[in-house]
Protein backbone atom coordinates (compact mmCIF):
# COMPACT_ATOMS: atom_id res chain seq x y z
CA UNK A 1 0.00 0.00 0.00
CA UNK A 2 2.82 2.42 0.87
CA UNK A 3 5.33 1.27 -1.73
CA UNK A 4 4.73 4.52 -3.59
CA UNK A 5 6.86 6.24 -0.91
CA UNK A 6 9.92 4.62 -2.53
CA UNK A 7 9.23 5.98 -6.01
CA UNK A 8 11.54 8.73 -7.35
CA UNK A 9 8.75 11.32 -7.12
CA UNK A 10 8.14 10.57 -3.46
CA UNK A 11 11.84 10.42 -2.69
CA UNK A 12 11.94 14.08 -3.71
CA UNK A 13 8.93 14.94 -1.56
CA UNK A 14 10.34 13.05 1.44
CA UNK A 15 13.77 14.66 1.20
CA UNK A 16 12.20 18.11 0.92
CA UNK A 17 10.08 17.50 4.04
CA UNK A 18 13.00 16.05 6.02
CA UNK A 19 15.08 19.12 5.22
CA UNK A 20 12.36 21.77 5.52
CA UNK A 21 11.01 20.74 8.95
CA UNK A 22 14.29 20.95 10.93
CA UNK A 23 15.23 24.13 9.02
CA UNK A 24 11.97 25.82 10.02
CA UNK A 25 12.35 24.64 13.63
CA UNK A 26 15.94 25.92 13.71
CA UNK A 27 14.97 29.34 12.32
CA UNK A 28 12.05 29.61 14.75
CA UNK A 29 14.31 28.73 17.68
CA UNK A 30 16.88 31.27 16.51
CA UNK A 31 14.28 34.04 16.28
CA UNK A 32 13.03 33.11 19.76
CA UNK A 33 16.57 33.30 21.13
CA UNK A 34 16.89 36.79 19.61
CA UNK A 35 13.70 37.86 21.41
CA UNK A 36 14.93 36.34 24.70
CA UNK A 37 18.23 38.20 24.27
CA UNK A 38 16.38 41.49 23.81
CA UNK A 39 14.29 40.80 26.92
CA UNK A 40 17.48 40.16 28.91
CA UNK A 41 19.05 43.34 27.51
CA UNK A 42 15.93 45.29 28.49
CA UNK A 43 16.07 43.97 32.06
CA UNK A 44 19.78 44.72 32.27
CA UNK A 45 19.28 48.24 30.91
CA UNK A 46 16.47 48.89 33.42
CA UNK A 47 18.62 47.74 36.35
CA UNK A 48 21.57 49.66 34.93
CA UNK A 49 19.59 52.89 34.69
CA UNK A 50 18.34 52.50 38.26
CA UNK A 51 21.86 51.94 39.59
CA UNK A 52 23.30 54.87 37.61
CA UNK A 53 20.90 57.30 39.30
CA UNK A 54 22.53 56.56 42.66
CA UNK A 55 26.13 56.80 41.44
CA UNK A 56 28.32 59.87 41.65
CA UNK A 57 28.63 61.74 38.34
CA UNK A 58 31.81 61.23 36.34
CA UNK A 59 33.65 63.68 34.08
CA UNK A 60 32.30 63.73 30.55
CA UNK A 61 35.50 62.95 28.66
CA UNK A 62 36.01 59.77 30.68
CA UNK A 63 32.72 58.30 29.44
CA UNK A 64 33.14 58.88 25.71
CA UNK A 65 32.41 57.48 23.20
CA UNK A 66 28.91 56.56 24.37
CA UNK A 67 28.02 52.86 24.19
CA UNK A 68 25.51 50.53 25.86
CA UNK A 69 27.62 50.48 29.02
CA UNK A 70 28.04 54.24 29.44
CA UNK A 71 24.64 55.34 28.10
CA UNK A 72 22.60 56.60 31.03
CA UNK A 73 25.60 57.14 33.31
CA UNK A 74 25.64 60.29 35.40
CA UNK A 75 28.10 62.83 34.09
CA UNK A 76 29.12 66.39 34.80
CA UNK A 77 30.52 69.15 32.64
CA UNK A 78 31.41 72.81 33.14
CA UNK A 79 31.15 75.63 30.65
CA UNK A 80 29.02 78.51 29.41
CA UNK A 81 25.69 78.22 27.65
CA UNK A 82 25.56 79.38 24.05
CA UNK A 83 23.11 78.76 21.17
CA UNK A 84 19.66 77.47 22.13
CA UNK A 85 17.47 75.27 19.91
CA UNK A 86 14.09 73.61 20.20
CA UNK A 87 13.36 69.94 19.48
CA UNK A 88 9.66 69.67 18.49
CA UNK A 89 7.38 66.65 18.53
CA UNK A 90 8.59 65.06 21.78
CA UNK A 91 6.19 63.31 24.14
CA UNK A 92 6.39 63.19 27.91
CA UNK A 93 3.77 61.66 30.23
CA UNK A 94 1.49 61.09 27.23
CA UNK A 95 1.54 64.76 26.17
CA UNK A 96 3.12 66.32 23.10
CA UNK A 97 5.65 69.07 23.52
CA UNK A 98 9.25 70.03 22.82
CA UNK A 99 12.72 69.86 24.32
CA UNK A 100 14.73 72.95 25.13
CA UNK A 101 18.25 72.16 23.92
CA UNK A 102 21.13 74.47 24.80
CA UNK A 103 24.76 74.11 23.70
CA UNK A 104 27.23 74.19 26.59
CA UNK A 105 30.64 75.48 25.45
CA UNK A 106 33.21 73.56 27.47
CA UNK A 107 36.91 74.13 28.09
CA UNK A 108 37.74 71.46 25.50
CA UNK A 109 36.64 73.76 22.70
CA UNK A 110 33.61 71.60 21.93
CA UNK A 111 29.96 72.25 22.72
CA UNK A 112 27.86 69.73 24.63
CA UNK A 113 24.14 69.54 23.73
CA UNK A 114 22.20 69.80 27.00
CA UNK A 115 18.45 69.15 27.23
CA UNK A 116 17.48 71.57 29.98
CA UNK A 117 13.87 70.39 30.06
CA UNK A 118 10.55 69.80 28.29
CA UNK A 119 7.58 72.08 27.71
CA UNK A 120 4.08 71.16 26.43
CA UNK A 121 2.55 72.35 23.20
CA UNK A 122 4.00 73.44 19.86
CA UNK A 123 7.64 74.51 19.80
CA UNK A 124 7.76 78.20 20.67
CA UNK A 125 11.01 80.02 21.37
CA UNK A 126 9.14 82.62 23.43
CA UNK A 127 8.16 79.91 25.95
CA UNK A 128 11.69 78.57 26.37
CA UNK A 129 13.46 79.99 29.43
CA UNK A 130 16.68 81.87 28.77
CA UNK A 131 19.73 79.83 29.85
CA UNK A 132 21.75 80.94 32.88
CA UNK A 133 24.64 83.29 32.21
CA UNK A 134 28.20 82.86 33.35
CA UNK A 135 30.01 79.62 34.03
CA UNK A 136 27.75 76.70 35.03
CA UNK A 137 28.26 73.07 35.95
CA UNK A 138 25.61 70.68 34.67
CA UNK A 139 24.82 67.19 35.94
CA UNK A 140 22.70 64.67 34.11
CA UNK A 141 22.41 61.39 32.23
CA UNK A 142 24.71 60.83 29.27
CA UNK A 143 22.94 59.88 26.03
CA UNK A 144 24.06 58.67 22.62
CA UNK A 145 23.37 60.76 19.53
CA UNK A 146 19.93 60.12 18.10
CA UNK A 147 19.19 58.62 14.69
CA UNK A 148 16.33 60.27 12.77
CA UNK A 149 13.41 57.90 12.30
CA UNK A 150 14.28 55.64 15.27
CA UNK A 151 12.46 55.40 18.61
CA UNK A 152 10.14 58.33 17.98
CA UNK A 153 12.90 60.66 16.72
CA UNK A 154 11.51 62.82 13.94
CA UNK A 155 13.05 62.50 10.48
CA UNK A 156 11.18 65.60 9.30
CA UNK A 157 13.21 68.10 7.36
CA UNK A 158 12.62 71.75 6.61
CA UNK A 159 12.02 72.77 10.22
CA UNK A 160 11.88 76.48 11.10
CA UNK A 161 15.09 78.24 12.07
CA UNK A 162 16.11 77.46 15.63
CA UNK A 163 14.70 73.91 15.58
CA UNK A 164 16.19 70.46 15.03
CA UNK A 165 14.48 67.09 14.63
CA UNK A 166 17.23 64.99 16.22
CA UNK A 167 19.87 65.55 18.87
CA UNK A 168 23.08 64.48 17.18
CA UNK A 169 26.36 65.96 16.04
CA UNK A 170 25.39 65.23 12.42
CA UNK A 171 22.12 67.18 12.77
CA UNK A 172 23.67 70.12 14.63
CA UNK A 173 26.82 70.58 12.55
CA UNK A 174 25.04 72.90 10.10
CA UNK A 175 23.00 74.71 12.76
CA UNK A 176 25.64 75.88 15.19
CA UNK A 177 29.15 77.30 14.69
CA UNK A 178 30.72 75.13 17.40
CA UNK A 179 32.26 71.68 17.15
CA UNK A 180 29.76 69.41 18.89
CA UNK A 181 30.25 66.33 21.05
CA UNK A 182 28.80 63.13 19.57
CA UNK A 183 26.65 62.79 22.69
CA UNK A 184 24.19 64.80 24.75
CA UNK A 185 23.06 65.17 28.35
CA UNK A 186 19.60 65.44 29.87
CA UNK A 187 19.60 67.32 33.18
CA UNK A 188 18.48 65.51 36.31
CA UNK A 189 16.69 68.68 37.45
CA UNK A 190 15.11 70.78 34.73
CA UNK A 191 15.62 74.53 34.64
CA UNK A 192 12.93 77.05 35.61
CA UNK A 193 9.41 75.74 35.04
CA UNK A 194 10.29 72.87 32.72
CA UNK A 195 10.02 69.12 33.27
CA UNK A 196 13.13 66.98 33.34
CA UNK A 197 13.48 64.59 30.41
CA UNK A 198 14.11 60.98 31.53
CA UNK A 199 17.13 59.18 30.12
CA UNK A 200 16.44 56.78 27.28
CA UNK A 201 17.53 53.16 27.25
CA UNK A 202 20.47 52.42 24.92
CA UNK A 203 19.45 51.77 21.31
CA UNK A 204 18.71 48.11 20.69
CA UNK A 205 18.26 47.24 24.37
CA UNK A 206 14.53 47.86 24.72
CA UNK A 207 11.39 45.90 23.87
CA UNK A 208 10.83 47.86 20.69
CA UNK A 209 9.10 46.91 17.43
CA UNK A 210 12.14 44.91 16.28
CA UNK A 211 11.99 42.76 19.40
CA UNK A 212 8.35 41.84 18.78
CA UNK A 213 9.14 41.26 15.11
CA UNK A 214 11.52 38.52 16.29
CA UNK A 215 8.66 37.01 18.29
CA UNK A 216 6.35 37.19 15.28
CA UNK A 217 8.92 35.53 13.04
CA UNK A 218 9.25 32.77 15.65
CA UNK A 219 5.57 31.94 15.26
CA UNK A 220 5.77 32.10 11.48
CA UNK A 221 8.65 29.60 11.26
CA UNK A 222 6.91 27.11 13.56
CA UNK A 223 3.71 27.49 11.52
CA UNK A 224 5.72 26.76 8.36
CA UNK A 225 7.09 23.60 9.98
CA UNK A 226 3.58 22.49 10.94
CA UNK A 227 2.33 23.26 7.43
CA UNK A 228 5.02 21.04 5.86
CA UNK A 229 4.04 18.16 8.16
CA UNK A 230 0.35 18.69 7.40
CA UNK A 231 0.90 18.78 3.64
CA UNK A 232 3.09 15.64 3.72
CA UNK A 233 0.40 13.65 5.52
CA UNK A 234 -2.26 15.13 3.27
CA UNK A 235 -0.39 14.04 0.12
CA UNK A 236 0.21 10.55 1.54
CA UNK A 237 -3.47 10.20 2.39
CA UNK A 238 -4.53 11.23 -1.12
CA UNK A 239 -2.09 8.76 -2.65
CA UNK A 240 -3.39 5.93 -0.44
CA UNK A 241 -7.02 6.79 -1.23
CA UNK A 242 -6.24 6.83 -4.96
CA UNK A 243 -4.56 3.40 -4.71
CA UNK A 244 -7.57 1.93 -2.85
CA UNK A 245 -9.98 3.38 -5.40
CA UNK A 246 -7.92 1.81 -8.19
CA UNK A 247 -8.02 -1.62 -6.46
CA UNK A 248 -11.81 -1.37 -6.13
CA UNK A 249 -12.18 -0.29 -9.74
CA UNK A 250 -13.63 3.09 -8.74
CA UNK A 251 -11.27 5.10 -10.88
CA UNK A 252 -13.20 6.26 -13.99
CA UNK A 253 -11.70 5.34 -17.32
CA UNK A 254 -10.22 8.17 -19.28
CA UNK A 255 -12.61 9.30 -21.98
CA UNK A 256 -11.33 9.27 -25.53
CA UNK A 257 -11.01 12.76 -26.99
CA UNK A 258 -13.82 13.76 -29.33
CA UNK A 259 -13.04 13.56 -33.03
CA UNK A 260 -13.83 16.73 -34.87
CA UNK A 261 -15.17 16.09 -38.37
Amino acid sequence: MYRFLLTPRWWGINVFALLAIPFCVFMGSWQLSRFDARVDEHRTATKQAASYRTEAPRPLDGLLPVDKRTSGMQTTATGRYGRQLLVPGRELDGKSGFYVLTLLRTGSGKALPVVRGWLPGPADAAKAPVPPTGEVTVTGALQASETPGDNGVSAQGGLPAGQTGAISAASLVNLVPDRVYDAWVTLNTADSGMKAVPAKAPEGSGLDLKAFQNLGYTGEWFVFAGFVVFMWFRLVRREVEAARDAELGLVPEEQSPAVVV
